[in-house]
């Protein structure tokens, strides 16, 4: 390492250098390390100075890498990226005292903790944490263990298992004027006061959208009450406040315990599907894996 140090003066010169490189713009180098662009070019001509070559070629606005350069950063590259993922694998390994699920708050409240106390006495020895968030996140880059998300089960860098359709149906409290109404057309539906998601970060389908797939017709005028996470929507939707889509692997045990019914006979089953995702960039800890293979089993239809 002493060797190292004598020939590039700076091991930070390393890291200016591969970012420069990679993006073949000192401005843009600058912007990711967040300094200057000047200092950006400091670094790489005293870098070149130490080694004694030149590793860009500059132009009038750009730069690009010489025979050199593209040596150097082909190595530079490769060894930062085997840092990385050991790196990656030490602090996953630092935290498998614990299994982290990253979930939706409304998949948290009306799925998971439902299922807690069997979760706890089936594995009494495993420190469970949920981590509701708005968004979905990378899973590696957050150092979460698992995490639930809406797709077709393809995402690249993770395995995948479905543990639920998506299917739509409209949901009301019992109590609601909306339950007691004659409701037979999607147009008697239409007509009833609607509560609407509107996620900011991760899509979801609409009241438009249902009433599209199932050949009925609706105008939004935006009326009807507006709320941007789903537990809000479900929490209002029991308060009689209106007519919500319910997502029939979340709202199952609402509708079990008669605090939501179902409104009409219609249900959507949009294609997509929900499914448990792990990183396939390292091997899951055995409690990790005990966590996976609870919730895909209690996930399978009675």
């Amino acid at each position: 390492m002493d060797e190292v140090q004598d020939l590039v003066h700076s091991l930070h010169h390393l890291r200016v250098f591969e970012v420069a490189a990679r993006h073949r713009s000192f401005t843009r180098a600058a912007e990711e390390l967040n300094v200057s662009q000047p200092a950006v070019s400091l670094a790489v001509r005293q870098l070149e100075q130490a080694l004694g070559v030149r590793l860009f070629a500059r132009g009038h606005r750009s730069v690009s890498l010489t025979q050199a350069g593209e040596m150097l950063f082909a190595d530079v590259s490769a060894g930062l990226g085997l840092i990385l993922e050991t790196a990656r694998l030490l602090r996953r390994q630092g935290r498998q005292s614990h299994v982290t699920l990253s979930v939706s708050t409304a998949f948290a409240n009306y799925w998971m903790v439902p299922r807690l106390a069997d979760f706890h006495h089936q594995h009494p020895g495993i420190d469970l944490r949920l981590q509701t968030t708005d968004k979905d996140l990378d899973l590696t880059q957050e150092g979460v263990t698992l995490g639930v998300r809406r797709g077709d089960g393809n995402w690249r860098g993770y395995a995948a298992a479905k543990i639920a359709e998506e299917e739509l149906i409209a949901v009301a409290s019992p109590r609601s004027p909306a339950a007691r109404a004659e409701i037979a057309t999607l147009d008697d539906l239409a007509a009833q006061q609607l509560i609407h998601l509107e996620e900011p970060f991760r899509p979801r389908p609409g009241w438009r959208e249902w009433f599209t797939a199932l050949s009925g017709e609706y105008s939004d005028r935006g009326g009807g009450l507006r709320l941007n996470d789903y537990a809000l929507v479900l929490q209002a939707a029991m308060a009689g406040e209106g007519i919500a889509l319910g997502w029939r692997h979340v709202t199952a045990g609402l509708l079990r315990q008669d605090l939501l019914v179902q409104v009409g006979p219609w249900c959507w089953q949009t294609g997509a599907a929900f499914h448990l995702i792990w990183s396939r960039e390292a091997e899951l800890p055995a409690q990790a894996e005990a966590v996976r293979d609870w919730i895909i089993e209690t996930a399978q239809p009675d």
